[in-house]
């Protein structure tokens, strides 16, 4: 730890790793990562990812037909409500192209493209083996390049002089200890895991918020950040946030506790009203929004109902089903107001109209005279047995994040740029996201920026 390195990468997900890979790559000798971590728990959230989104102008081989920049921007337009910024977003999606190249190049596999009612085998490209398998790849690469790795070593102060930081103080085996660099990454991750600040930005609602990633992302760097008087962007209560099984952990659920039967069926609060338009578009392209819809309900508990007709449709949740075999025995177990329920119900399946189901396209089975209408795979519930999932709020990642330009240089909050610090992953996702969320293009932002940030880091050293 004494020594002075090259550069010294903060955090141990897919960014920070991607981050030491590209410096290595880019010629500098002497890199560390500094993983708060123990092993068994390195990677951060991208241990429970499973795809990337990809730019692709033709099929790949692990990719079917093509997908555009201009439909992957219009697709991340659309989920952020136009609040992003395009010439930010396009060129990270421009940087996609490489990708799934450069991550085989390190280890990484792909499964095949995913068919199926994930309507992804176009656009992501999945892992073999998932998250961790990626994460344990790009750490035998990391120890193949002779990076040193520290785990469960945290780091707790950036000591920045004006806009330059010529060291760190980490926290490991109990004892304070200096780190010295020429360049830094920091790719912590968020705020997430940080009960105490979602409840600062959230209020009380964030009580009842399950954590679906890693515990160790408290936001320390964050904090370090705005300490030193770096620019920092983005509303503390945005962030992907999804709807995941109401039975699941605290921390770590990871993805087999999301709910994805929500388009099938109907979604009820504790009052037993709907309160959104559960067929509004592809499930990968809505998936995001239940938990910020989840949070604004009374007790931030919602349930999920469907019928016979839609088991075999989803991929099920890590938890078995409330199952029944009438609605109202349903509806008893889950402790809802049975008249306002089955009253809900009624007129649900009173408004559908006749169409074709289809759950792979915008089908035409909808609704009619609801003061919240179905738009797509609008079907009956009514064929028993039924079938319910409890839902609450699970936050992925935080969107407040540190100002970077494209070279994944860490603005300062006067405008001008940190001397030798850049940033990768969750902690500048909010230069790109502001709101909603499309599946897998988190890891995008990871593997381009952190490719980036590495690279530049290495030329800062080097220089």
């Amino acid at each position: 730890m004494n020594q002075l390195y090259d550069v010294i990468v903060i955090g141990g997900g897919n960014a920070a790793l991607c981050a030491a890979l590209s410096a290595k790559e880019q010629g500098a000798q002497r890199i560390a990562l500094i993983e708060s971590a123990p092993k068994a728990w390195r990677g951060g959230n991208s241990s429970h990812t499973r795809n990337l989104r990809c730019m692709h102008n033709e099929p790949t081989d692990v990719l079917t037909d093509s997908y555009t920049e201009d439909e992957f921007f219009e697709d991340v337009w659309r989920v952020t409500g136009g609040q992003t910024n395009e010439d930010m977003a396009r060129f990270v999606i421009r940087l996609t192209v490489d990708a799934t190249a450069w991550m085989k190049k390190n280890g990484v596999r792909f499964q095949p493209s995913l068919g199926g009612t994930l309507h992804l085998g176009r656009t992501n490209a999945f892992f073999l083996g998932g998250g961790k398998a990626l994460v344990n790849a790009y750490f035998k690469a990391v120890e193949k390049e002779k990076i040193d790795i520290f785990y469960e070593t945290e780091c707790i102060r950036l000591n920045f002089e004006a806009n330059r930081c010529d060291s760190i103080t980490v926290l490991h085996d109990g004892q304070e200890k200096l780190m010295r660099a020429k360049s830094f990454v920091i790719a912590a991750g968020g705020f997430e895991s940080n009960r105490e600040w979602l409840e600062e930005a959230w209020g009380p609602a964030a009580k009842n918020f399950l954590i679906r990633g890693t515990r160790f992302n408290q936001g320390r760097m964050l904090k370090e950040l705005m300490r030193n008087n770096a620019m920092i962007i983005g509303d503390p209560t945005q962030g992907h946030a999804v709807a995941i099984d109401a039975r699941s952990p605290l921390y770590d659920g990871g993805i087999v506790t999301r709910v994805d039967c929500v388009s099938l069926g109907i979604v009820l609060n504790k009052n037993g009203e709907r309160f959104y338009d559960e067929g509004e578009d592809f499930w990968p392209k809505r998936y995001a929004i239940w938990g910020r819809l989840v949070a604004k309900q009374p007790d931030q508990v919602a349930y999920s109902i469907i019928d016979q007709k839609s088991i075999g449709r989803f991929m099920p949740s890590v938890f078995k089903s409330i199952k029944a075999d009438t609605l109202e025995g349903l509806i008893d177990k889950l402790g809802l107001p049975k008249e306002q329920s089955l009253k809900t119900i009624r007129e649900f399946n009173a408004a559908v109209q006749p169409g074709t189901f289809n759950h792979s396209v915008l089908d035409d089975c909808r609704t009619e005279g609801l003061a919240i209408n179905k738009t797509h795979w609008a079907t009956t519930i009514e064929d028993g047995p039924f079938y319910a999932y409890p839902l609450a709020t699970g936050i992925t990642f935080t969107y407040m994040g540190v100002k970077v330009e494209k070279d994944a240089r860490i603005t300062m909050a006067d405008g001008t740029m940190a001397d030798n610090v850049f940033a990768a992953g969750e902690i500048m996702a909010g230069n790109i996201l502001t709101q909603g969320y499309v599946a897998g293009f988190g890891m995008a932002i990871g593997t381009v920026f952190g490719r980036i940030a590495g690279k530049e880091a290495a030329k800062h050293a080097n220089a």
